[in-house]
Protein backbone atom coordinates (compact mmCIF):
# COMPACT_ATOMS: atom_id res chain seq x y z
CA UNK A 1 0.00 0.00 0.00
CA UNK A 2 1.17 3.49 -0.75
CA UNK A 3 2.07 5.22 2.42
CA UNK A 4 0.20 8.57 2.25
CA UNK A 5 -0.59 11.20 4.57
CA UNK A 6 -4.16 12.73 5.29
CA UNK A 7 -2.65 16.31 5.39
CA UNK A 8 0.19 17.77 3.60
CA UNK A 9 1.45 21.43 4.59
CA UNK A 10 2.17 23.61 1.62
CA UNK A 11 4.81 26.93 2.24
CA UNK A 12 4.26 29.48 -0.57
CA UNK A 13 7.68 31.06 -1.40
CA UNK A 14 6.56 32.66 -4.66
CA UNK A 15 6.86 35.88 -2.80
CA UNK A 16 10.26 35.37 -1.95
CA UNK A 17 12.04 32.24 -3.58
CA UNK A 18 9.75 33.24 -7.32
CA UNK A 19 10.13 36.56 -7.56
CA UNK A 20 13.71 37.13 -6.86
CA UNK A 21 14.94 35.49 -10.34
CA UNK A 22 11.96 38.05 -12.12
CA UNK A 23 14.67 40.31 -14.54
CA UNK A 24 12.71 43.31 -14.55
CA UNK A 25 11.05 45.05 -10.82
CA UNK A 26 7.34 43.59 -9.84
CA UNK A 27 5.76 47.19 -8.47
CA UNK A 28 5.83 46.83 -4.65
CA UNK A 29 1.73 47.32 -4.60
CA UNK A 30 1.24 44.66 -6.89
CA UNK A 31 3.65 42.28 -4.90
CA UNK A 32 1.05 43.50 -1.97
CA UNK A 33 -1.87 42.06 -4.33
CA UNK A 34 -0.08 38.98 -4.70
CA UNK A 35 0.91 38.50 -1.40
CA UNK A 36 -2.99 39.28 0.09
CA UNK A 37 -4.32 37.17 -2.77
CA UNK A 38 -2.01 34.05 -1.88
CA UNK A 39 -3.03 34.41 2.04
CA UNK A 40 -6.98 34.18 0.45
CA UNK A 41 -6.40 31.32 -1.09
CA UNK A 42 -5.62 28.88 2.65
CA UNK A 43 -1.93 29.42 3.35
CA UNK A 44 -0.17 28.62 6.62
CA UNK A 45 3.11 29.35 5.96
CA UNK A 46 4.76 31.86 3.25
CA UNK A 47 7.76 33.06 2.20
CA UNK A 48 6.94 36.65 1.95
CA UNK A 49 10.78 38.45 1.31
CA UNK A 50 14.58 38.53 1.63
CA UNK A 51 16.40 41.31 3.48
CA UNK A 52 19.04 40.91 1.04
CA UNK A 53 21.36 43.56 -0.53
CA UNK A 54 18.98 45.29 -3.70
CA UNK A 55 22.20 45.91 -5.10
CA UNK A 56 22.20 41.82 -5.64
CA UNK A 57 18.93 40.84 -5.92
CA UNK A 58 16.66 44.11 -6.88
CA UNK A 59 13.91 42.36 -6.78
CA UNK A 60 13.70 42.36 -2.79
CA UNK A 61 14.88 46.13 -2.48
CA UNK A 62 11.06 46.51 -0.85
CA UNK A 63 11.82 44.19 1.46
CA UNK A 64 11.20 46.30 4.78
CA UNK A 65 7.54 47.56 3.24
CA UNK A 66 6.35 44.35 2.18
CA UNK A 67 7.64 42.88 6.06
CA UNK A 68 5.25 45.39 7.54
CA UNK A 69 2.19 45.41 5.21
CA UNK A 70 1.67 41.68 4.36
CA UNK A 71 1.79 39.95 7.67
CA UNK A 72 -1.00 37.55 8.34
CA UNK A 73 -1.86 37.20 12.09
CA UNK A 74 -3.12 33.78 12.12
CA UNK A 75 -0.22 32.58 9.73
CA UNK A 76 3.70 31.96 9.61
CA UNK A 77 4.75 34.90 7.96
CA UNK A 78 8.25 33.66 7.15
CA UNK A 79 11.69 36.41 5.90
CA UNK A 80 14.94 35.20 4.50
CA UNK A 81 17.72 37.09 5.94
CA UNK A 82 21.36 35.69 5.28
CA UNK A 83 23.33 37.50 7.20
CA UNK A 84 23.99 39.86 10.58
CA UNK A 85 22.80 43.49 8.19
CA UNK A 86 19.54 41.17 7.53
CA UNK A 87 18.94 39.80 10.95
CA UNK A 88 19.06 43.41 12.35
CA UNK A 89 16.71 44.34 9.49
CA UNK A 90 14.50 41.71 11.00
CA UNK A 91 14.59 42.87 14.37
CA UNK A 92 12.72 45.97 13.33
CA UNK A 93 9.94 44.20 12.07
CA UNK A 94 7.06 42.19 13.51
CA UNK A 95 8.02 38.73 11.76
CA UNK A 96 8.81 36.14 13.87
CA UNK A 97 9.74 33.20 11.75
CA UNK A 98 13.55 33.69 10.13
CA UNK A 99 15.11 31.36 7.18
CA UNK A 100 18.84 31.17 6.70
CA UNK A 101 20.29 29.63 3.62
CA UNK A 102 23.88 27.40 3.41
CA UNK A 103 24.50 25.12 0.20
CA UNK A 104 26.10 21.91 0.99
CA UNK A 105 28.51 22.60 -1.93
CA UNK A 106 31.57 25.03 -1.12
CA UNK A 107 31.29 26.13 -4.66
CA UNK A 108 28.01 26.98 -4.46
CA UNK A 109 28.96 29.16 -1.24
CA UNK A 110 31.59 30.66 -2.94
CA UNK A 111 29.39 32.07 -5.56
CA UNK A 112 26.13 32.91 -3.41
CA UNK A 113 27.55 34.28 0.05
CA UNK A 114 31.28 34.79 -0.89
CA UNK A 115 32.01 31.84 2.23
CA UNK A 116 32.93 28.28 2.09
CA UNK A 117 30.16 25.97 3.67
CA UNK A 118 32.21 26.12 6.80
CA UNK A 119 32.73 30.23 7.32
CA UNK A 120 28.86 30.25 6.40
CA UNK A 121 27.62 27.82 8.82
CA UNK A 122 30.69 29.69 11.57
CA UNK A 123 29.23 33.06 11.15
CA UNK A 124 25.84 31.72 11.17
CA UNK A 125 26.52 29.85 14.79
CA UNK A 126 25.91 32.68 17.02
CA UNK A 127 23.10 34.23 14.92
CA UNK A 128 20.99 31.37 15.63
CA UNK A 129 21.64 31.17 19.02
CA UNK A 130 20.75 34.53 19.38
CA UNK A 131 17.27 33.85 17.42
CA UNK A 132 16.61 31.01 19.39
CA UNK A 133 17.13 33.17 22.69
CA UNK A 134 14.84 35.74 20.97
CA UNK A 135 12.25 32.93 20.94
CA UNK A 136 12.18 32.91 16.96
CA UNK A 137 10.99 30.31 14.37
CA UNK A 138 13.91 29.53 12.29
CA UNK A 139 14.04 27.46 9.32
CA UNK A 140 17.32 26.43 7.76
CA UNK A 141 17.16 26.17 4.06
CA UNK A 142 20.53 23.20 2.40
CA UNK A 143 20.81 24.49 -1.19
CA UNK A 144 22.43 21.99 -3.63
CA UNK A 145 21.23 19.12 -1.11
CA UNK A 146 21.23 16.59 -4.34
CA UNK A 147 23.57 18.29 -7.39
CA UNK A 148 25.34 21.50 -7.90
CA UNK A 149 25.81 23.49 -10.88
CA UNK A 150 29.48 23.64 -10.24
CA UNK A 151 30.67 20.02 -8.55
CA UNK A 152 27.80 17.76 -9.73
CA UNK A 153 26.56 15.32 -7.40
CA UNK A 154 26.52 16.02 -3.56
CA UNK A 155 27.42 13.18 -1.68
CA UNK A 156 23.91 11.70 0.95
CA UNK A 157 26.25 11.57 4.04
CA UNK A 158 27.71 15.86 3.01
CA UNK A 159 24.09 16.74 3.03
CA UNK A 160 23.03 15.05 6.32
CA UNK A 161 26.00 16.32 8.25
CA UNK A 162 24.75 19.80 7.20
CA UNK A 163 21.68 19.05 8.21
CA UNK A 164 22.95 17.78 11.68
CA UNK A 165 24.76 21.28 12.19
CA UNK A 166 21.45 22.81 11.59
CA UNK A 167 19.69 20.81 14.04
CA UNK A 168 22.94 21.30 16.54
CA UNK A 169 22.37 24.73 16.63
CA UNK A 170 18.25 24.68 17.63
CA UNK A 171 16.72 25.08 14.30
CA UNK A 172 13.02 24.45 13.80
CA UNK A 173 13.16 23.39 10.43
CA UNK A 174 14.78 22.02 7.44
CA UNK A 175 13.93 23.01 4.10
CA UNK A 176 15.78 20.70 1.80
CA UNK A 177 16.75 21.59 -1.87
CA UNK A 178 17.19 20.35 -5.35
CA UNK A 179 18.81 23.48 -5.94
CA UNK A 180 18.89 22.47 -10.05
CA UNK A 181 16.45 20.14 -10.57
CA UNK A 182 18.55 16.99 -10.79
CA UNK A 183 17.26 15.03 -8.33
CA UNK A 184 15.61 11.91 -9.35
CA UNK A 185 12.47 10.00 -7.27
CA UNK A 186 15.03 7.19 -5.93
CA UNK A 187 17.10 10.06 -4.69
CA UNK A 188 14.63 12.20 -2.97
CA UNK A 189 13.36 8.19 -1.06
CA UNK A 190 16.54 7.53 0.24
CA UNK A 191 17.84 11.38 1.03
CA UNK A 192 14.51 11.82 2.99
CA UNK A 193 13.84 8.58 4.52
CA UNK A 194 17.17 9.18 6.41
CA UNK A 195 16.30 12.54 7.52
CA UNK A 196 13.25 11.31 8.42
CA UNK A 197 14.91 8.45 10.36
CA UNK A 198 17.53 10.58 12.01
CA UNK A 199 15.27 13.94 13.17
CA UNK A 200 12.34 12.87 13.75
CA UNK A 201 11.31 15.77 16.12
CA UNK A 202 12.42 18.66 13.50
CA UNK A 203 10.20 19.71 10.57
CA UNK A 204 11.44 18.18 7.31
CA UNK A 205 10.32 19.94 4.55
CA UNK A 206 11.40 19.24 0.69
CA UNK A 207 12.18 22.14 -1.86
CA UNK A 208 12.07 20.94 -5.55
CA UNK A 209 12.79 22.88 -8.68
CA UNK A 210 11.41 21.53 -12.04
CA UNK A 211 14.50 22.15 -14.22
CA UNK A 212 14.14 18.56 -15.47
CA UNK A 213 10.02 17.92 -15.14
CA UNK A 214 10.98 15.46 -12.24
CA UNK A 215 9.48 17.41 -9.23
CA UNK A 216 6.05 16.41 -8.92
CA UNK A 217 8.08 12.52 -8.99
CA UNK A 218 10.28 13.51 -6.29
CA UNK A 219 7.34 14.90 -4.12
CA UNK A 220 5.39 11.76 -4.38
CA UNK A 221 8.65 9.80 -3.36
CA UNK A 222 8.86 11.88 -0.30
CA UNK A 223 5.69 11.23 0.17
CA UNK A 224 6.43 7.16 0.37
CA UNK A 225 9.39 8.86 2.75
CA UNK A 226 7.12 10.37 5.43
CA UNK A 227 7.18 14.18 4.16
CA UNK A 228 4.23 16.09 4.67
CA UNK A 229 5.67 19.48 3.85
CA UNK A 230 6.81 21.04 0.45
CA UNK A 231 7.54 24.16 -0.37
CA UNK A 232 6.07 25.37 -3.93
CA UNK A 233 5.86 28.51 -5.98
CA UNK A 234 2.97 29.58 -7.61
CA UNK A 235 2.68 29.60 -11.25
CA UNK A 236 5.95 28.01 -11.01
CA UNK A 237 7.90 31.38 -10.33
CA UNK A 238 11.90 30.99 -9.51
CA UNK A 239 15.06 30.02 -10.59
CA UNK A 240 18.66 30.93 -8.51
CA UNK A 241 20.86 34.22 -9.70
CA UNK A 242 23.38 32.22 -8.48
CA UNK A 243 22.85 28.04 -9.93
CA UNK A 244 22.76 28.11 -13.44
CA UNK A 245 20.12 26.10 -15.74
CA UNK A 246 17.71 26.27 -12.48
CA UNK A 247 14.31 26.91 -13.19
CA UNK A 248 11.50 27.84 -11.58
CA UNK A 249 10.27 25.82 -8.37
CA UNK A 250 7.40 23.31 -8.68
CA UNK A 251 4.22 24.82 -9.29
CA UNK A 252 2.13 25.20 -6.99
CA UNK A 253 -1.31 24.47 -8.29
CA UNK A 254 0.42 21.59 -10.05
CA UNK A 255 1.00 20.28 -6.50
CA UNK A 256 -2.13 21.39 -4.60
CA UNK A 257 -3.86 19.42 -7.74
CA UNK A 258 -1.62 16.12 -7.44
CA UNK A 259 -2.87 16.14 -3.73
CA UNK A 260 -6.29 16.76 -3.91
CA UNK A 261 -6.94 14.10 -6.75
CA UNK A 262 -5.17 11.75 -4.46
CA UNK A 263 -6.98 12.90 -1.23
CA UNK A 264 -4.35 14.58 0.68
CA UNK A 265 -5.72 17.69 2.77
CA UNK A 266 -3.36 20.88 1.76
CA UNK A 267 -6.23 23.96 3.10
CA UNK A 268 -5.22 25.24 -0.35
CA UNK A 269 -8.04 26.90 -2.68
CA UNK A 270 -7.48 25.95 -6.12
CA UNK A 271 -9.37 28.95 -7.48
CA UNK A 272 -8.15 31.34 -5.34
CA UNK A 273 -5.16 30.59 -6.39
CA UNK A 274 -4.84 30.71 -9.82
CA UNK A 275 -6.29 34.66 -8.80
CA UNK A 276 -3.57 35.56 -6.92
CA UNK A 277 -1.18 34.46 -10.09
CA UNK A 278 -3.30 36.85 -12.05
CA UNK A 279 -2.27 39.30 -9.93
CA UNK A 280 1.27 38.94 -10.64
CA UNK A 281 0.99 37.50 -14.36
CA UNK A 282 1.25 40.81 -16.22
CA UNK A 283 3.87 41.83 -14.59
CA UNK A 284 6.11 38.90 -15.08
CA UNK A 285 9.21 38.33 -17.71
CA UNK A 286 8.28 34.75 -18.70
CA UNK A 287 4.43 32.70 -19.31
CA UNK A 288 3.18 30.56 -16.55
CA UNK A 289 2.96 27.39 -18.20
CA UNK A 290 2.43 24.98 -15.36
CA UNK A 291 0.22 22.02 -16.35
CA UNK A 292 -3.24 23.18 -14.25
CA UNK A 293 -3.05 26.81 -15.03
CA UNK A 294 -2.90 26.23 -18.45
CA UNK A 295 -5.55 23.96 -18.53
CA UNK A 296 -7.49 25.99 -16.54
CA UNK A 297 -7.22 29.13 -18.63
CA UNK A 298 -8.53 27.21 -20.96
CA UNK A 299 -11.32 25.98 -19.89
CA UNK A 300 -12.44 29.09 -17.67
Amino acid sequence: MLNLPKKVTIIEVGPRDGLQNEKSFVPTDIKKQFIGELWKAGFQEMELTSFVSPKWVPQMGDAAEIAVDCLNADARNIVLAPNRKGIDRVYSTDCQAVAVFVGVSNSFNQKNINKSTRAGMAELAPILAELKGKNYFVRACISTAFYCPYEGKIAESDTIKLCQEFIDAGVDELSVADTIGMATPAESYSLFSRLKNLFPHTLLTAHFHDTRKLALANIFASLQAGIDRFDSSAGGLGGCPFAPGASGNVATEDVVYMLDRMGIDTGVNLHKLIDAIEVVRPHLSRPIESGYYRLHTQIF
